[in-house]
C-alpha cells in the first residue's frame, strides 16, 4: 500500500509530520492492505492567515483495487484532529466495500 501525503502551502508539513501520519495510516489501515493499492491525504488550512472555526481540512482518497478511488473529508480546529476524524471515516468506508465485496464473492 502506497501513502502520499500532499498539503497546501499553509500547512508546514515536517518529515516527522509525514512520518507520523503514513505510519498511523499504515497502522489503522493494516486489516484492508490487501484491498488497497493507494492512500493520498489532503492538508488544507482554508482560511490560511486568518483565524477561523473549523478551517482545518483533511482529506483521505483511498484506491480500492478493481473500483474508482473514493475520498472522504473532514474539518476541525486543528489539522491532528481533522486527519483522526478523515481516518475513522475512511476506515468505515473501507469496511463497508470490502463487506460488499466479501458478500459478492
Amino acid at each position: 500500500m502506497t501513502v502520499q501525503i500532499n498539503s497546501d502551502k499553509n500547512i508546514e508539513v515536517t518529515e516527522s509530520f509525514i512520518s507520523k501520519i503514513t505510519q498511523d495510516i499504515n497502522d489503522t489501515l493494516s486489516h484492508f492492505e490487501d484491498f488497497i493499492s493507494r492512500v493520498e491525504v489532503f492538508l488544507a488550512d482554508e482560511n490560511s492567515a486568518r483565524q477561523g472555526s473549523n478551517d482545518k481540512r483533511c482529506t483521505i482518497e483511498v484506491r480500492i483495487k478493481s473500483m474508482k478511488p473514493e475520498a472522504v473529508t473532514a474539518t476541525a480546529d486543528n489539522i491532528d484532529v481533522a486527519f483522526r476524524q478523515a481516518t475513522d471515516k475512511v476506515l468505515q468506508l473501507l469496511r463497508t466495500r470490502t463487506e460488499k465485496m466479501k458478500s459478492h464473492s
